[in-house]
């Protein structure tokens, strides 16, 4: 017989295992501004939200990641929008304020499909999630973000082979160190940048309420108050110093592409 009125009991052992899972993986005070994000949002209807970006930087290899293997992915440089490959899983709005910075775009493509991307700028990087720009004090750095790998092929090639191709294109222009701006929330990005070797530089929190923006960080101006979408503040990183770390062992799969 139905029971008409009667709620659903909560799924507190459903939240539990999850709440477990994020501290495993995020730590503790990241996963709580991970829950409170989710919490912001979701009350909200998406004008609050919380954003934590840990800083790294990696030095630019001088040996390839994977030898001579991933021959089959194919890694192109699109220095355009009409370069891109079809399907690419980014608004047309974002892509056309990324070239208007003068970014660039490397696609790993095979069997005609897309299958990863990251993308290079050469200077002073804005921000399209929260208001904040980011200056590279040394020109012998650069900014990589918006690393994207088909889920499918995660465990594969796909990522050190567009990091090969990285590398190539960065050591031609002189650069020493790439830096990024990674998710706090986002531990399999942190995994996979820690696994080719990467020094942090600082984090910042971002809490957004509608038109307005605070901003804690450990590094300057440490924090900042946004009232309109002309203020912003600007976080200066500077790679000159940093000693170049010893080249890590391959992250490589044992197996043939």
């Amino acid at each position: 017989m139905d029971c008409i009125g009667l709620r659903a009991p909560f799924p507190f052992p459903v939240m539990a295992n999850r709440l477990i899972q994020s501290v495993a993986q995020l730590g503790s005070l990241n996963a709580a501004l991970y829950a409170c994000d989710r919490v912001l949002r979701r009350l909200s209807g998406g004008r609050w939200a919380l954003y934590k970006y840990q800083f790294l930087a990696q030095a630019v290899g001088a040996a390839p990641l994977c030898g001579g293997r991933g021959a089959r992915i194919a890694v192109r440089l699109c220095r355009s929008l009409h370069e891109l490959p079809s399907g690419y899983p980014r608004p047309a709005a974002v892509l056309r304020a990324r070239y208007a910075q003068h970014a660039c775009s490397l696609a790993a493509v095979r069997h005609g499909e897309l299958v990863g991307f990251l993308w290079l700028l050469f200077g002073a990087c804005q921000e399209d999630e929260v208001r904040a720009r980011y200056l590279l004090a040394s020109p012998h750095s650069c900014w990589d973000f918006d690393v994207w790998v088909r889920p499918q092929e995660r465990l594969g090639l796909v990522f050190p082979r567009l990091w090969d191709e990285a590398n190539a294109l960065l050591r031609a222009r002189a650069v020493r160190w790439s830096c990024s701006r990674i998710s706090a929330f986002n531990p399999a990005s942190l995994a996979a940048h820690a696994s080719i070797g990467t020094v942090a530089l600082g984090s910042a929190t971002f809490l957004r309420c509608g038109r307005w923006q605070w901003m804690l960080a450990t590094l300057a101006p440490y924090f900042h108050l946004s009232r309109h979408a002309g203020a912003f503040p600007r976080l200066c990183f500077d790679t000159g110093t940093l000693p170049l770390p010893p080249v890590p062992e391959s992250p490589c799969p044992t197996s043939k592409p």
